[in-house]
């Protein structure tokens, strides 16, 4: 696959499209080796095609060759370029991919983010999957810049959670640094996080809370979970590094900040969406987690056009 050597095409200010490309999304490396993102396309593919492309193979001459265009039909931020790289190039390696915008960018409805050219045939054979890739994490990029931008102004960070995609979660978490966000755990061994069934298990806040702190290594910080401000102050009396506020009600949120007065740090969560979002970062929440930017998200629209058809003497 081929790169384009010319630089992304801009759709937004050039101020606004430098901050966010250079703080939160530039040059994003692929996050997993090639080694690992094969087999996974490769099983994908496997999915798609089963014994073969019935359609294509009854219909399209082998020797036919194609130009086409990938292009946005929304505003989007794109996300997953290096992916589709891997489906044409596991698919057919003679289809050449040349990206005009890279991952992080914004671009508008009508926007071509790659050309591309190759066999007919494999050009078929992988399109819908290399969209689906695309239009997945594109979405999932899309809609954290949402919310990143209305927590502007604010010290607080949108990240994620762990409510992924089994197979994909290292994908769709690089997704949500592509749109300027942030990643919470990636798995369990990443972090302390006590939530209500291990304080229901572990006897309460307090024993759960002595329990992680005497057995945790020095380098993992211990949050959890709380439901009011009864469990917040039993928290902090535990000696918690980190309060998430679940599902607190709006008109608490600042309270508890002022309450926790800087002796931990404060997330909070539960049903965000962006006017959430924007209010409990005014609120003084340093962390707000949406389990939104991955759990339902809409796929960004990108379609694949074919310009002509060659066939070769």
């Amino acid at each position: 696959m081929s790169r384009a050597a010319k630089k992304p095409r801009s759709t937004g200010s050039a101020s606004t499209r430098t901050r966010e490309r250079t703080v939160r999304a530039r040059d994003l490396a692929p996050p997993i080796p090639r080694s690992l993102l094969d087999p996974l396309v490769a099983a994908a593919l496997a999915e798609d095609v089963g014994s073969g492309d019935v359609t294509t193979e009854l219909t399209v001459p082998a020797t036919a060759m194609v130009r086409g265009r990938i292009v946005a039909k929304a505003p989007l931020v794109l996300a997953g370029t290096f992916v589709a790289d891997r489906v044409f190039a596991l698919v057919d390696p003679r289809i050449s991919l040349r990206w005009r915008a890279a991952d992080g960018d914004e671009v508008a409805p009508g926007t071509v983010v790659a050309e591309l050219a190759g066999p007919a045939r494999g050009v078929l054979v992988g399109e819908r999957l290399a969209l689906n890739f695309l239009q997945r994490l594109s979405g999932i990029a899309t809609q954290t810049r949402a919310y990143v931008r209305a927590v502007t102004g604010t010290k607080a960070r949108v990240v994620d959670t762990r409510k992924t995609t089994p197979g994909l979660r290292t994908l769709e978490k690089w997704a949500v640094r592509a749109g300027g966000g942030g990643n919470h755990r990636t798995g369990l061994s990443d972090g302390i996080l006590i939530k209500d069934n291990h304080i229901a298990a572990a006897g309460g806040i307090t024993a759960a809370v002595r329990a992680a702190k005497e057995g945790a290594p020095h380098t993992l910080l211990v949050e959890v979970e709380v439901e009011d401000l009864r469990g917040l102050d039993e928290a902090l009396r535990a000696g918690a590094d980190a309060v998430l506020l679940d599902n607190f009600a709006e008109s608490d949120w600042a309270a508890a900040v002022a309450r926790v007065d800087g002796r931990a740090r404060v997330e909070i969560s539960g049903n965000m969406d962006v006017r959430r979002a924007r209010l409990a970062a005014l609120a003084g929440a340093d962390i707000i987690s949406v389990g939104a930017l991955t759990h339902s998200v809409t796929a960004a629209d990108l379609s694949l056009r074919l310009d002509r058809l060659r066939r070769r003497a």
